[in-house]
């Protein structure tokens, strides 16, 4: 027994510790502070369409990724608070039809301001210059080369340290690098075209339009001539701002003021506080010592768990809110399942340790079984659930997580720590249930 009132106080210190972590991490400038979601903070979501019309069906699923990323990138320049970018894929399987892209920008409730802030989202492509005769005219026509902005890890800004075409020393110079695919396809084209123009893009106007003076292997190309620092400037944020894999379109905005935030995290903490001391009271009342042990086990289970939404760190919502108070009530109920196997075993003549031992035993396939399909439950409701659903499912998951640490481990311990040989005197009314000692 010694040994298990010793894990037991380690328990109890762990737990406070994890419990002043979470109350004192609440500071809005602290690391730690509790990251929320759009509907908490309030803020406002843009909902995009992105064309895969000339996106090979292949390739969509790399270039909604990519496109995710380079818009991550773009919205961070603007220093609005905690972004968030998702995509949301077409697929006949949840039924959706479109590829969307969802910006949630928290602390802007102005939808027009949000649409400024994410500014205008171009294409880019690289064309190369063809001349072709109409009549007695010819015309010089820049044809697509399929090298387009998903190919394009970033541009930059250098300066030359020779004399450049305009006799200067240290003149600017945009340097570009390509991905993987990106430096093979570039290779391709300036071996096979050296003294063409090689156009650059901006949805379909073009911005630069270097000529290729010979094959450029290793995906790192450098264009120069006539830059002014200004203008080497203006091209390197046009590249890096419309390196969109695919061109895509506001179709929608949803905005939410922070008075409605605020009312919603007041309504969540209400219901999660209640919901709190009804089960405590439950449980105490019903199953008396085990009970509290399983109060104690619960107060460890919700330190824990906001203890790791704060570190992970998991985006708080009103959806993942209802997942933790739902998964509340599902952290005792393993405890429900062990107290009631105890409880049939002290009806036999068991002592209260042995009733206890084999009451683990006993109900552990049940806990198992039962943890492992919920597990289930909130892995297939992340992976096809929208994001509100993915917020609910996310904290659900880790709730089930900690349910089963806490029921199986922590409750065992205090049980064990606590719990005498016998079953007599106080101890026949502390290990019964209900209405029966």
């Amino acid at each position: 027994m010694t040994h298990y009132r010793i894990w037991a106080a380690a328990v109890v210190v762990a737990g406070l510790l994890l419990a002043w972590f979470v109350w004192s991490t609440n500071d809005p400038g602290s690391r730690f502070a509790f990251k929320l979601g759009l509907d908490l903070a309030g803020g406002t979501e843009l909902q995009y369409k992105a064309d895969m019309s000339e996106t090979p069906a292949a390739d969509q699923a790399d270039a909604l990724s990519a496109l995710q990323g380079v818009i991550e990138r773009r919205v961070n320049l603007f220093g609005v608070a905690e972004p968030l970018v998702q995509t949301e894929p077409a697929s006949t399987l949840t039924g959706t039809t479109e590829n969307r892209l969802l910006v949630e920008l928290p602390g802007v409730t102005d939808v027009q301001a949000a649409v400024d802030a994410l500014g205008k989202t171009p294409t880019l492509d690289f064309r190369l210059a063809t001349t072709t005769s109409v009549g007695t005219t010819t015309e010089t026509v820049f044809a697509p080369t399929g090298l387009t902005g998903r190919y394009l890890t970033k541009a930059s800004l250098q300066f030359s340290s020779g004399t450049g075409s305009s006799g200067l020393s240290g003149e600017p110079i945009v340097v570009l690098t390509f991905n993987g695919d990106g430096a093979k396809l570039f290779e391709k084209i300036t071996s096979e075209n050296v003294g063409a123009t090689l156009g650059i893009f901006l949805d379909g106007q073009p911005i630069s339009t270097p000529v290729i003076r010979e094959a450029i292997p290793g995906g790192t190309a450098t264009i120069s001539g006539n830059f002014t620092p200004a203008s080497a400037r203006d091209l390197v944020r046009n590249l890096n701002f419309g390196a969109l894999p695919v061109p895509i379109t506001l179709v929608g905005s949803n905005t939410v003021g922070p008075t409605l935030g605020a009312a919603a995290i007041a309504a969540g903490l209400i219901a999660g506080l209640a919901g709190f001391a009804v089960v405590t009271l439950f449980m105490t009342l019903w199953y008396r010592l085990p009970g509290l042990v399983s109060s104690v086990a619960l107060a460890f289970y919700l330190s824990l768990m906001l203890a790791v939404i704060k570190v992970v760190p998991v985006t708080l919502t009103a959806s993942g809110i209802a997942g933790l108070i739902i998964s509340l009530g599902m952290a005792v109920d393993a405890n429900v399942l062990i107290f009631e196997r105890i409880k049939e075993e002290l009806r036999e003549g068991k002592g209260p340790r042995e009733a206890a031992h084999i009451g683990f035993a006993r109900a552990w396939p049940a806990i198992r079984d039962g943890h492992l399909t919920m597990l289930i439950s909130g892995v297939i409701l992340f992976w096809l659930g929208t994001s509100i659903v993915q917020g609910f499912a996310l904290v659900f998951t880790l709730g089930v997580l900690a349910s089963l640490l806490s029921a199986v481990s922590v409750s065992r311990v205090f049980l064990f720590a606590l719990l005498p040989e016998e079953r007599t005197g106080v101890w026949r009314f502390l290990t019964g249930s209900g209405y029966h000692s």
